[in-house]
């Protein structure tokens, strides 16, 4: 019996070399196929992040003022958010610990520093990201991130 069991194990060969392509010709298709939805939605997802970051740093703003009366100007930029900024006098009310829980500003999904100005061209303050190319303008991967433009 010991030796009927032996003998079909070394019947079975395995693939046949055209099995074999065929699998790698399926698998090819699929790849051409999925491949291509997921990259692009890699850089939606960029830019979805680049628009919750800068929700999240005008939330952090709009907490700052209610502490300290006005928001940080930009030469303070949106580091006043996680240091203590410079006043006269000294009667900053500012949060202990900062206004951004990580406590560092974050950067955009590109690696790029958000731009920030108060008072804004556009509002009381602008938050900036100028995309992959971190350039103004631009359209595709390169298209800015403006807080204004938020829905």
């Amino acid at each position: 019996m010991k030796d009927k069991i032996f003998e079909k194990r070394l019947d079975n060969k395995g693939f046949t070399l055209i099995e074999l392509m065929v699998v790698m010709v399926i698998l090819g298709i699929l790849a051409s196929r999925i491949v291509p939805m997921i990259l692009g939605r890699v850089d939606e997802a960029k830019f979805t992040d680049a628009k919750m970051d800068i929700q999240a740093l005008e939330t952090a703003l709009k907490l700052y003022k209610l502490d300290n009366g006005d928001y940080p100007t930009t030469e303070q930029g949106l580091l006043a958010l996680v240091e203590s900024p410079e006043t006269e006098g000294g009667s900053s009310k500012w949060k202990k610990g900062g206004y951004i829980e990580r406590g560092r500003v974050p950067k955009d999904p590109w690696g790029y520093e958000y731009i920030y100005l108060s008072p804004g061209m556009h509002g009381p303050f602008d938050i900036m990201s100028y995309g992959a190319d971190g350039e103004q303008g631009g359209d595709d991967n390169n298209r800015d991130v403006n807080n204004w433009e938020i829905e």
